[in-house]
């Protein structure tokens, strides 16, 4: 096999442009850099340890190495008769997946694969109701086997598992985690069908042609002999020394040069049968370059329109495929006629997915490296973390979480902030009414800067439909990029970015009531607990990181609090 044409990118860049790409190209070329990526040199970043997260340069040919392993699974879930597989996972561990399900649909003679990656306890109870315990395959996804979220889902499904299905609970339960992880010692205890192991020198987010990746596939029915082949002529070309022929370094030359040149808002226009491949690209760039006060900003799901309405902080991304006619072609054509940096890249077909997940962690380690940071840690994502576990521990103890009062509230909406967010909206706003306060917090939003909704409701579509005309709104209003993330899935992904990316963001948080709660197995606190902590515990981060940030409060009746504040927002100017 051999690289096709179409698999390598297309560039309209201003002469400006492509001269600081090329400093960058003719930088690599006389350090060898490329050769030193391969080699695992750390100085390639920041000599932070670098070296011991780059499992996933050859993780195909890992993965292809127990290719009869896994295609003996793929049978053996076949011939079980399984009709669902749900996936229970965050972050890296499952929007690869989910991706692959959307992307490709139900494989006929196959389960169907469904993915809950969300504490919100209406999205739990509908995910339990579509997928019967005698008729799923629960996959259990954790790289470490202490993030909090796969843990008390897989205590959830598992508890009505066994209640369902008494002692052959663990015959219907996999769980996909590193050797030695406390998920292994959990999926032994409970007799697990099958533990599958991760590589310990691939992080989650590059996970993805790892065993939290092939495994989806072969359960769901895709060919992954074929899919993991796809991979060998891209990473074979990621070696080209010159990085002008190197179809990730390339790419990862332009995002990097651009980013350092305030083009840092990529924003990706996927073609209809790529649009979920956004929310990967999305996670694996903000969490790999969001830190120390630098990021590249990834805009997903964001409509198209006109280049008035985009300032000069955009890098486009069109992904397309060479058999399908996007729509959105010919307004992408036109935001490079008026001279926005636009790349293009078409796959031949929708197999050459997996070479493009090669693709674009080759290109954002070269990115990382050219923005001077380690894109392999995460450790705002880490702080968030521990605020959220103090909270649910005090709850463990008082069961109550920390009393809390709103700085204004109507009928409808209730508004939180920090005492410095605080005394800088009520100095702004002409009275302290709610939608002054919500107007005072968008009107601090400037050219450069970028709004992010961060929504802890169901995500249903009647919710994102509400939510995406807001930051079409503001988008069109203020002329900067718009983010919008569904908690607690984006703690993983974007905020990254928002805490230890640059302090560019203005944050509108949105959380609900719960109009039903579930209970955690074992735990005295429950999902709709655990949800309000996890968006208090990112709350309490921005504003830690001295970052531009209101929480509205809405009733259980989302749709209509939802509702009002887009009223409220379309009073902006």
């Amino acid at each position: 096999m051999t690289l096709t044409d179409a698999a390598r990118l297309r560039a309209s860049l201003t002469p400006e442009q492509s001269q600081l790409v090329q400093s960058v190209l003719d930088s690599w070329s006389q350090h060898g850099t490329v050769a030193r990526l391969w080699a695992k040199d750390p100085g390639v970043w920041t000599s932070s340890g670098e070296e011991k997260w780059l499992g996933w340069l050859t993780i195909v040919e890992t993965e292809l190495a127990r290719i009869a392993e896994i295609e003996s699974f793929q049978a053996e879930v076949k011939a079980r008769g399984f009709k669902h597989i749900l996936l229970l996972g965050m972050g890296g561990s499952s929007l690869c997946p989910e991706v692959l399900r959307i992307t490709y649909g139900i494989i006929p003679g196959f389960p169907e694969l469904h993915v809950l990656d969300s504490t919100d306890p209406a999205q739990v109870a509908s995910f339990a109701a579509r997928c019967p315990s005698a008729e799923t395959l629960f996959i259990v996804a954790s790289k470490s086997g202490g993030t909090l979220e796969p843990n008390i889902l897989k205590q959830f499904f598992f508890d009505r598992a066994t209640r369902d299905l008494g002692p052959d609970a663990g015959s219907h339960f996999v769980a996909i985690t590193d050797p030695g992880s406390h998920m292994e010692a959990v999926a032994k205890a409970d007799n697990f069908w099958r533990i599958f192991y991760g590589e310990p020198t691939v992080g989650g987010r590059y996970s993805a042609l790892s065993a939290f990746g092939t495994t989806a596939m072969a359960a769901m029915g895709l060919n992954v002999r074929d899919l993991l082949t796809r991979v060998l002529p891209m990473a074979d070309a990621c070696h080209a020394p010159d990085l002008g022929s190197n179809p990730g370094g390339a790419l990862g030359a332009i995002l990097g040069a651009l980013g350092i040149a305030g083009r840092d808002k990529v924003t990706f226009f996927m073609t209809p049968a790529l649009w979920d491949f956004g929310a990967w690209l999305e996670q694996l760039t903000a969490e790999s370059t969001g830190k120390l006060g630098k990021a590249l900003i990834p805009v997903d799901l964001e409509g198209i329109t006109t280049p008035d309405h985009y300032g000069s902080d955009r890098l486009f991304v069109h992904i397309t495929l060479a058999d399908e006619d996007d729509p959105q072609t010919p307004a992408v054509e036109a935001l490079a006629t008026a001279g926005h940096p636009v790349v293009r890249i078409t796959l031949a077909d929708l197999n050459d997915l997996t070479a493009e997940f090669f693709r674009w962690e080759f290109a954002i380690a070269v990115a990382g490296s050219v923005l001077g940071i380690n894109p392999f840690d995460q450790p705002d994502v880490e702080a968030s973390k521990i605020v959220t576990k103090k909270l649910t521990a005090a709850y463990e103890e008082t069961k109550a979480l920390p009393p809390e009062s709103p700085i204004a509230s109507d009928c409808t909406l209730s508004l939180f902030t920090d005492p410095r967010n605080e005394a800088v909206l009520k100095a702004a706003a002409p009275t302290a009414a709610v939608p002054d306060l919500i107007k005072a917090l968008l009107d601090q939003i400037k050219p450069g800067d970028y709004l992010g909704l961060l929504a802890y409701v169901p995500m249903t579509d009647d919710h994102k439909d509400i939510l995406q005309a807001i930051r079409h709104h503001l988008r069109d209003r203020k002329t900067v990029a718009t983010c919008l993330g569904f908690g607690p899935r984006f703690l993983h992904s974007t905020g990254q970015a928002y805490k230890g990316g640059p302090n560019t963001g203005v944050f509108l948080q949105i959380t609900c009531d719960d109009a039903t709660d579930l209970p955690v197995p074992g735990q005295t606190y429950t999902f709709g607990i655990v949800k309000a902590a996890q968006a208090r515990g990112d709350f309490e981060v921005l504003a830690e990181r001295g970052r531009r940030a209101l929480r509205v409060h809405l009733p259980s009746d989302v749709p209509v609090g939802l509702s009002t504040l887009l009223n409220i927002v379309r009073g902006v100017s």
